[in-house]
């Protein structure tokens, strides 16, 4: 027989051992997609805005104004992060009024316990924790040295294949930065959401079963009322 402070103990831990796999497990994404259009494939990706909401506003703003068209990536550390520049010096295109006042803005660290895995996104910044701005790493590896130190907002959802390119460009080396040699630009970008993409399938299915309907009615009418 099992006393019940024995009970309680056993009961504390599987509780315990349940908020720790709850709380390891990845946040839900939000419905919004991103696409960056590189000259090496295409990157998607989306946010966890329960997890960082100033910083993911941030971001998808930027995307919204076009921000991101000709930055490119500055940085592609093979198994560490692929590190999109600021959209402020990164562009190749000059910047309108709204981009720029945008693009000036910095956002408060955003730290969790979301783990620095392979596809994560994490928000470039200096010394200071609130100094993120518009650049941003794509996680290439697990790099659990920089977990609660920089903000994650998001992860790739599509474009693997397109970070595999990336990772075998020939590189140089400057200082802490390990550099592409040739330029990956952002060629240009877009946003969907996932469920305005789905309710826009259901309808079409839903119209191609009421026609469908339509046709048999019709029939049926024929049949009993010529």
């Amino acid at each position: 027989m099992y006393s019940p402070g024995f009970s309680f103990m056993i009961n504390a831990c599987i509780l315990l051992s349940l908020m720790s796999l709850i709380s390891s497990l990845e946040p839900q994404l939000g419905s919004t997609r991103v696409v960056f259009q590189t000259n090496y494939g295409d990157i998607e990706f989306g946010f966890f805005p329960t997890v960082a909401p100033k910083t993911v506003d941030h971001i998808f703003k930027l995307v919204r104004l076009g921000g991101y068209n000709t930055n490119h990536f500055f940085r592609v550390d093979k198994g560490f992060v692929a590190q999109v520049a600021d959209v402020m010096g990164g562009r190749s295109a000059p910047m309108n009024e709204e981009q720029r006042k945008e693009a000036e803005k910095t956002v408060v660290g955003e730290f969790s316990e979301v783990k620095h895995v392979r596809g994560i996104l994490s928000m470039g910044r200096y010394d200071d924790p609130d100094s993120g701005s518009s650049s941003f790493s794509i996680l290439l590896g697990n790099a659990p040295h920089l977990d609660g130190t920089y903000a994650i907002f998001g992860r790739v959802t599509k474009g693997d294949d397109t970070l595999k390119k990336l990772e075998q460009l020939p590189t140089r080396k400057e200082g802490i930065f390990v550099m592409p040699t040739e330029r990956i630009t952002i060629l240009s970008s877009y946003y969907y959401d996932t469920e305005t993409e789905n309710c826009e399938q259901d309808r079409t299915i839903l119209k191609r079963r009421l026609a469908a309907s339509a046709v048999e009615v019709e029939k049926q009418r024929m049949k009993c009322f010529p």
